[in-house]
Protein backbone atom coordinates (compact mmCIF):
# COMPACT_ATOMS: atom_id res chain seq x y z
CA UNK A 1 0.00 0.00 0.00
CA UNK A 2 2.89 2.22 0.94
CA UNK A 3 4.82 1.78 -2.44
CA UNK A 4 1.46 2.46 -4.89
CA UNK A 5 0.57 5.66 -2.84
CA UNK A 6 3.78 7.16 -3.21
CA UNK A 7 4.66 6.13 -6.32
CA UNK A 8 1.42 7.36 -7.25
CA UNK A 9 2.35 10.44 -6.30
CA UNK A 10 5.45 10.95 -8.03
CA UNK A 11 7.92 9.33 -5.40
CA UNK A 12 10.53 6.66 -6.30
CA UNK A 13 10.20 3.69 -3.62
CA UNK A 14 12.66 1.30 -2.81
CA UNK A 15 11.28 -1.74 -1.07
CA UNK A 16 12.80 -3.88 1.53
CA UNK A 17 11.00 -6.86 3.26
CA UNK A 18 12.47 -6.66 6.59
CA UNK A 19 14.71 -4.40 8.68
CA UNK A 20 17.95 -6.51 7.66
CA UNK A 21 17.23 -5.84 3.82
CA UNK A 22 16.11 -2.54 4.32
CA UNK A 23 20.12 -1.60 6.08
CA UNK A 24 21.72 -3.61 3.52
CA UNK A 25 19.42 -1.71 0.16
CA UNK A 26 20.55 1.58 2.19
CA UNK A 27 24.25 0.52 2.05
CA UNK A 28 24.06 0.39 -1.71
CA UNK A 29 22.64 3.95 -2.90
CA UNK A 30 21.33 7.57 -1.68
CA UNK A 31 17.87 8.25 -0.55
CA UNK A 32 16.38 11.17 0.75
CA UNK A 33 13.84 9.66 3.02
CA UNK A 34 13.26 6.35 4.95
CA UNK A 35 9.83 5.31 6.27
CA UNK A 36 10.60 2.19 8.82
CA UNK A 37 7.61 0.05 10.42
CA UNK A 38 8.61 -0.92 13.90
CA UNK A 39 7.55 -4.43 14.18
CA UNK A 40 9.35 -6.49 11.18
CA UNK A 41 11.48 -9.85 11.16
CA UNK A 42 14.92 -10.02 11.02
CA UNK A 43 15.88 -6.46 12.54
CA UNK A 44 13.16 -4.26 14.13
CA UNK A 45 12.57 -0.77 13.75
CA UNK A 46 14.40 0.36 16.35
CA UNK A 47 17.60 -1.27 15.54
CA UNK A 48 17.27 -0.11 12.13
CA UNK A 49 16.55 3.77 13.42
CA UNK A 50 19.15 3.60 15.50
CA UNK A 51 21.65 2.15 12.50
CA UNK A 52 20.46 5.10 10.37
CA UNK A 53 20.98 7.76 12.81
CA UNK A 54 24.68 5.85 13.41
CA UNK A 55 25.15 6.12 9.46
CA UNK A 56 23.54 9.53 8.39
CA UNK A 57 22.67 11.25 11.42
CA UNK A 58 20.45 13.86 9.24
CA UNK A 59 18.43 11.25 7.17
CA UNK A 60 14.87 12.10 6.98
CA UNK A 61 13.05 8.94 8.79
CA UNK A 62 8.89 8.27 9.19
CA UNK A 63 8.59 5.48 11.83
CA UNK A 64 5.39 3.95 11.81
CA UNK A 65 3.28 1.67 13.86
CA UNK A 66 0.49 -0.49 14.53
CA UNK A 67 1.86 -2.15 17.58
CA UNK A 68 3.07 -5.43 18.53
CA UNK A 69 4.07 -6.40 22.07
CA UNK A 70 2.94 -3.17 23.42
CA UNK A 71 0.37 -0.59 21.89
CA UNK A 72 1.57 1.58 18.87
CA UNK A 73 2.20 4.97 20.87
CA UNK A 74 4.96 2.94 23.09
CA UNK A 75 6.65 2.01 20.40
CA UNK A 76 6.06 5.34 18.55
CA UNK A 77 7.50 7.39 21.54
CA UNK A 78 10.64 5.46 21.32
CA UNK A 79 10.92 5.86 17.93
CA UNK A 80 10.87 9.79 18.33
CA UNK A 81 13.09 9.53 21.56
CA UNK A 82 15.67 7.69 19.37
CA UNK A 83 15.70 10.39 16.33
CA UNK A 84 12.40 9.87 14.07
CA UNK A 85 11.75 12.49 12.21
CA UNK A 86 8.24 12.03 12.42
CA UNK A 87 6.03 9.11 13.91
CA UNK A 88 2.65 7.73 12.48
CA UNK A 89 0.16 5.38 14.35
CA UNK A 90 -1.39 2.48 12.22
CA UNK A 91 -3.78 2.44 10.39
CA UNK A 92 -3.66 5.88 8.84
CA UNK A 93 -5.03 7.27 5.52
CA UNK A 94 -2.81 7.92 2.07
CA UNK A 95 -3.27 11.57 2.52
CA UNK A 96 -1.83 11.72 5.90
CA UNK A 97 0.94 9.51 4.54
CA UNK A 98 1.50 11.65 1.64
CA UNK A 99 1.56 14.87 3.80
CA UNK A 100 4.06 13.82 6.27
CA UNK A 101 6.75 13.15 3.06
CA UNK A 102 5.66 16.42 1.40
CA UNK A 103 6.72 18.07 4.74
CA UNK A 104 9.92 16.15 5.38
CA UNK A 105 10.86 16.06 1.52
CA UNK A 106 9.50 20.03 0.50
CA UNK A 107 8.15 21.90 3.49
CA UNK A 108 4.91 21.73 1.69
CA UNK A 109 1.36 21.55 1.64
CA UNK A 110 0.62 17.61 0.38
CA UNK A 111 1.05 17.14 -3.06
CA UNK A 112 -2.03 16.44 -5.80
CA UNK A 113 -1.98 12.66 -7.47
CA UNK A 114 -0.84 13.04 -11.18
CA UNK A 115 -3.31 13.38 -13.72
CA UNK A 116 -3.63 11.61 -16.62
CA UNK A 117 -4.83 12.07 -19.64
Amino acid sequence: MLRQTLTHFGHTVTEARNGKEGLELFALAEFDLVITDIVMPEKEGLEVLMELRKRQPPMKIIAISGGGRQNAMGYLQTARFLGATKVMAKPFSNESLIAAVDELMLGETPAQPPTHA
